[in-house]
């Protein structure tokens, strides 16, 4: 039987990777994009799960929460705009994560069956990111806070949560920095010389969907070139 895996965010770098990584195994994937709906809006999670469920045929074995914004909110900004900028942030990284991985605990609580979640979040999780990025840095904190409440509370439930960390990736906004002249302090901070890959990101993903020990669920896998180890 085959595995029925939904991923968010899967246009385009990371998520195009880990969509490809999956797709690979003979699994049945319904990857999203934004043009599939905003994230930012409330109601857009719930839609898209049911939407996804109907592409599926009413079965979702595996969640793969990849989505997400990485947008400057400088200090110094208004008030009103500085607060609608942290909440388009947290709405998009965090609370539609959020509510995916709800509908996705129900589901198979009611069918009564086993499930994986697979959350991409972020170095920024730990080691923190720019001053213009509290928001970033916050959301994905709260990603891996919630992955491994999610662990302990439902492993009882066959219900297994992964949360993967990845530094700078090359991907778009990767390229753009390393071509301008930020480019060498970054490599300089990781020991491995380069900036992570896409399928490298993807295959971690892949491994946590599909082969990763039960034994490992709440597991943070890193992938930053020893950039931050803890």
């Amino acid at each position: 039987m085959s595995t029925h895996i939904l991923i968010t965010g899967a246009s385009r770098g990371i998520g195009a990777a880990i969509a490809e990584a999956l797709t690979l195994d003979a699994t049945k994937v319904v990857a999203l994009s934004s043009a599939d709906g905003d994230l930012a809006d409330p109601a857009t999670p719930d839609r898209l799960w049911q939407a996804s469920l109907d592409r599926l045929a009413g079965r979702i074995d595996v969640l793969v929460n990849n989505a997400g914004v990485f947008e400057a909110n400088p200090i110094g900004d208004p008030d009103a705009e500085w607060l609608a900028n942290w909440n388009r942030t947290m709405q998009v990284n965090l609370t539609a994560s959020a509510q995916l991985c709800r509908h996705a605990v129900l589901h198979w609580q009611e069918r009564g069956v086993p499930g994986r979640i697979v959350n991409i979040a972020s170095r920024a999780a730990y080691r923190g990111d720019s001053p213009a990025h509290w928001h970033y840095a916050a959301s994905k904190s709260g990603m891996v806070a919630m992955t491994k409440t999610i662990a302990r509370a439902y492993a009882k439930d066959g219900i297994l949560a992964f949360a993967i960390c990845p530094g700078f990736t090359m991907t778009g906004m990767a390229e753009e920095y390393l071509a301008s002249r930020g480019g060498d302090k970054l490599l300089a901070d990781i020991p491995l010389g380069r900036v992570a890959m896409p399928d490298e990101v993807g295959e971690m993903a892949r491994w946590c969907a599909l082969d990763a020990p039960p034994s490992m669920t709440g597991a943070v896998l890193d992938v930053n070139g020893a950039s931050y180890v803890r």
